[in-house]
């Protein structure tokens, strides 16, 4: 029986940076920070080698920031598309897609002008508004501006809802 979700896993080149990149953007705090060197958890990670873990913790939302020191890292460190089967983004919802622009681009993030869409009439300041960014590995990252919170739905609800 599932317990309950526990955190999503994210393999960056400094984990220093990026620990600074999701507390001073997104107001993560460090839960805790542990080194792996004796290959304790090589069968779980399918990857013999030293590396360094931080569990990241905001609300309910939990991220570990897995940095490998010995082992050698792939990928572009530019965003996947979205078309790319796995992973795609994380999602945020703010009170103003713009207002973390500065704060992102001084983390080492990038900020994606291209990615702007208005839901609804641009003049509309209710109208749902979406941008990407990314942290400085390009994990894509969705700031959403003007949607509903489903934080306090549960499947419970649902479950509920569609017999009763």
């Amino acid at each position: 029986m599932i317990q309950g979700f526990s955190h999503i896993g994210i393999c960056v080149t400094d984990l220093d940076r990026s620990i600074g990149f999701y507390t001073e953007v997104f107001g993560f705090a460090k839960l805790y920070q542990l080194d792996f060197e004796n290959d304790e958890v090589a069968a779980t990670m399918e990857q013999s080698g030293t590396f360094r873990s931080a569990m990241l913790i905001r609300d309910d939302i939990r991220i570990e920031l897995l940095q490998w020191v010995d082992v050698p890292t792939t990928g572009s460190g530019e965003r996947k598309p979205m078309t790319e089967l796995g992973f795609t983004h994380l999602s945020f919802r703010v009170e103003d897609v713009d207002g973390l622009t500065d704060a992102i681009l001084a983390a080492g993030g990038s900020f994606l002008e291209s990615t702007r869409t208005v839901l609804g009439d641009v003049e509309d300041p209710a109208s749902g508004r979406f941008v990407y960014l990314t942290d400085p590995d390009g994990t894509r990252i969705e700031l959403m501006q003007n949607v509903p919170d489903l934080s306090g739905i549960s499947a419970a609800d649902i479950a509920a809802s569609a017999t009763g």
